[in-house]
């Protein structure tokens, strides 16, 4: 049961130096800062906004709120403006995104939130903004590893949300995720700022909604305080991870990877197989890593037959003198691709492409996919022979243009697109805050 002291200051009103405080912690961001705040018009976004408006212009900096207009309600359109019109009453420029075309039947909130964080990523990028705010607060913090304790997650779910995460070329940055409800409603009412209540909060259908009704005040403090205690113990763990990624594993700008095996076999097991994980992830080109079970499968099946290559969430593991290669597996890869002049496109998960508007009849594959045509050229280089099948090249109709990571490219051929390997994951990643 919390104290007298606890609830009154959960109910006072949360303060910029708090604020500062927090995104102090969470660090950076540049000396004059830009940043864009999602605003739902809920109590926790109108509390958010107002102090990140306040904080990036003491810095000189500015703050923008990104407004989604899901479409979903006959009022949203109008709910929208209203919200606009408040920050622009508080001085804070805003932009409004509508979410356009079919809506689904099922699935609806999952389908939403993809949706309004693919606009506010998409606004981001566009507009060379480094930092996404969003508003979960403690509560929503304690939900999400209630959730995640119902449907056995692992240590690592049950650390619940980061205060950072890498999300679509900007950082989602979460600096409430300490702060209880109550303070931000506070801080609304001593500012006499009004804000929009979304019926979609108080629909049962949905489990996240269903448990902040239903839990006890002690059960959300035990909840929030049990993630925050996962979450220091994760921070140990990726350090021990980045430490082992430092020594162990080689990225190529061709798309695959060297791990030193003995590193690998003197490393313990856990951090082992989170290694293997985070490669598979990166040269496969995932969202997600392989099941746990795969991996500690493969990470033994490298101790007991380290001669034998193995393959795992579009990879091959190819043991190849003191290392072992992790390849693409051609069996998993895009198929080639006709370049259109000019575009800009993500081939097989892992290449942003770049084509020149001169470059026309090109088609991208791996080396391996179409025979290599042309002058019968020797791909030696300085790359292990292994690799070469899975290497990009370029052809047009007369055979290989180009193999650009070997240096190779035909006699007076068209400059060729430029190639960067960027997966969808990448090997490192923004470490798992707590605040």
């Amino acid at each position: 049961m919390p104290s007298a002291a606890a609830s009154a200051a959960d109910a006072a009103a949360l303060k910029l130096a708090e604020a500062t405080a927090a995104l102090a912690a969470i660090g950076g961001f540049e000396a004059q800062p830009r940043v864009a705040v999602a605003v739902s018009g809920g109590p926790d976004s109108m509390a958010l906004a107002l102090l990140a408006e306040r904080w990036a212009r003491a810095r000189g900096g500015a703050a923008v709120g990104l407004i989604v207009d899901h479409g979903l309600r006959r009022d949203s359109a109008v709910e929208a403006r209203r919200v606009a019109g408040w920050l622009a009453a508080r001085g804070m420029p805003s932009e409004i995104l509508r979410w356009t075309g079919d809506k689904p039947v099922r699935g609806i909130q999952a389908a939403a939130r993809a949706a309004r964080y693919g606009l506010l990523a998409g606004w981001c990028r566009n507009h060379g903004v480094l930092h996404l705010l969003v508003a979960h607060h403690r509560d929503d913090q304690a939900e999400t590893y209630l959730i995640r304790r119902r449907a056995g997650s692992g240590r690592d779910g049950l650390a619940a949300m980061s205060a950072v995460r890498e999300f679509g070329g900007c950082r989602l940055v979460r600096p409430l995720l300490a702060v209880p409800p109550a303070r931000l409603l506070a801080l609304l009412a001593a500012e006499g700022q009004p804000f929009v209540r979304d019926p979609s909060n108080l629909d049962r259908a949905f489990e996240r909604v269903r448990l902040r009704l239903g839990a006890a005040a002690a059960a959300i403090d035990d909840a929030a305080a049990a993630a925050r205690a996962c979450g220091r113990a994760r921070i140990v763990r990726e350090a021990a991870l980045d430490r082992l990624i430092g020594r162990a594993v080689t990225l190529h700008p061709a798309g695959f990877a060297a791990i030193e095996r003995d590193a690998l076999a003197a490393a313990d097991e856990e951090c082992g197989v989170r290694l293997l994980a985070r490669v598979a992830t990166t040269i496969g080109g995932l969202d997600y890593p392989p099941r746990l079970a795969r991996l500690a499968r493969l990470h033994a099946g490298l101790s007991t037959s380290p001669e034998r290559a193995r393959t795992l969430g579009g990879c091959c593991f190819v043991p190849w003198r003191a290392r072992l290669l992790v390849l693409r597996e051609p069996a998993a890869a895009e198929p080639p691709v006709c370049l259109a002049p000019g575009a800009r496109l993500l081939w097989d998960r892992r290449f942003a492409v770049a084509v020149p508007p001169a470059a026309t009849g090109m088609t991208l594959g791996y080396l391996g996919q179409r025979r290599a045509g042309g002058d019968g050229r020797s791909f030696a280089g300085d790359l292990p022979p292994l690799v070469h099948s899975v290497l990009p090249a370029l052809w047009d109709g007369d055979g290989l243009i180009a193999v650009p990571h070997i240096g190779y490219r035909r006699d007076r051929a068209t400059a060729p697109p430029t190639l960067v390997f960027s997966p969808a994951n990448g090997l490192t990643r923004a470490g798992f805050t707590v605040v």
